[in-house]
């Protein structure tokens, strides 16, 4: 690698703020004792989205999805759709913004492209590497210090909402300022990469490769899930979520009803005691572990790294799995605005005139 120690650039740059807010302090102090009882990183497995690069934005990257896809494909999927109602709901026919959108979505449908531009837009597909820490105790739970919803009844549909997601509209730039611990952390997982045995050659030798074209590294907000406790390790059991009361949630919902459907052998008197221990979970103060008919549940902190280089992001990586291709997912928008146009038209007729006042 070069030595860039006058003049280094963006991708290497590690810029450190103190901040001496309240807040800030706990925060950091939170990170110290985390790091002390977590002392070491277990690497679950890559995660995709989509970003943009806009002239406004300089060098840095804002990403458009919450970068949790378990495949490329669904993040060029995903932004395919972004496109597709971009056009729709921000241009006319005729508006030449439309036509270069819809020529990037036809390039979506046929091809696995992981970059393209739209006017003086850049979009690319990023790939990110979930983390967790683990300790004596196993993997780590959330922290005092985690954005949470408390109050929120983690069993009550009706108020069941899109949580605010804090990793969507994240502005990607390596050289923007953080705190102390975070900037230590982003140091010492810069050599994060696949060691061990029972992963594929291929897939040790692009993660290896990775620390060179992509050496530098930032952290995206944490997440939450929860998982089981087996003979040797912990088995994360879901989707990742925005805020630990979120993943109590799911926990609740997997215990009082998508159990017993989902594992075999679960037997009418077993799945009563399961959703039993979730009505009392629900009714209880919040908790991070439960125990039932000798299964041990936690809900756990994952966290997520994004390898960044001289020109952004990390895109997909050769030996990265895609199961499936690209294809069609939304009709021809002209088709779409003829219909709705003479949808509108009968319900006016049906409607008639306005009355006369």
């Amino acid at each position: 690698m070069k030595d860039h120690r006058k003049n280094p650039p963006r991708h290497l740059t590690f810029r450190v703020i103190h901040r001496d807010d309240p807040v800030s302090e706990v925060t950091e102090q939170d990170t110290i004792r985390s790091a002390e009882r977590y002392p070491h990183v277990v690497i679950r497995g890559p995660v995709f989205g989509f970003a943009e690069q806009r002239p406004e934005d300089g060098q840095a990257w804002r990403l458009l999805s919450d970068v949790s896809d378990g495949f490329p494909q669904h993040s060029r999927d995903g932004l395919n759709s972004h496109l597709w109602f971009g056009a729709k709901d921000g241009t006319r026919p005729g508006d030449p913004l439309r036509d270069q959108l819809l020529a990037a979505v036809a390039r979506l449908e046929n091809e696995p492209v992981d970059e393209l531009w739209v006017g003086e837009t850049r979009y690319r597909i990023v790939r990110g590497d979930e983390f967790a820490r683990i300790g004596p105790d196993g993997l780590e739970g959330p922290r005092p210090t985690d954005p949470d919803d408390l109050g929120r009844d983690i069993g009550d549909r009706s108020r069941r909402r899109e949580a605010g997601c804090r990793t969507k509209g994240m502005l990607v730039d390596h050289a923007a300022p953080t705190g102390i611990m975070e900037s230590i952390q982003r140091m010492e997982l810069r050599s994060l990469h696949y060691s061990a045995d029972r992963i594929p050659a291929g897939v040790r030798a692009d993660s290896r490769r990775a620390l060179e074209t992509h050496p530098g590294v930032v952290l995206l907000p944490a997440t939450f899930t929860f998982a089981e406790r087996k003979r040797k390790s912990w088995e994360p059991m879901a989707a990742l979520q925005p805020t630990p009361q979120d993943a109590r949630s799911t926990l609740y919902n997997y215990l009082a009803e998508f159990l017993p459907k989902l594992e075999q052998g679960v037997s009418d008197e077993d799945a009563e005691t399961y959703a039993r221990a979730a009505e009392e979970y629900r009714a209880g103060p919040p908790s991070d572990e439960l125990t039932v008919l000798g299964r041990r549940f936690r809900v756990i902190r994952v966290e997520r790294l994004m390898r960044i280089g001289p020109d952004g992001p990390e895109p997909p990586r050769p030996t990265d799995e895609d199961p499936y291709g690209p294809m069609q997912l939304h009709p021809p928008l002209a088709e779409v605005e003829e219909r709705e146009a003479r949808v509108a038209r009968e319900r006016s007729q049906a409607e008639g005139p306005a009355p006369v006042e």
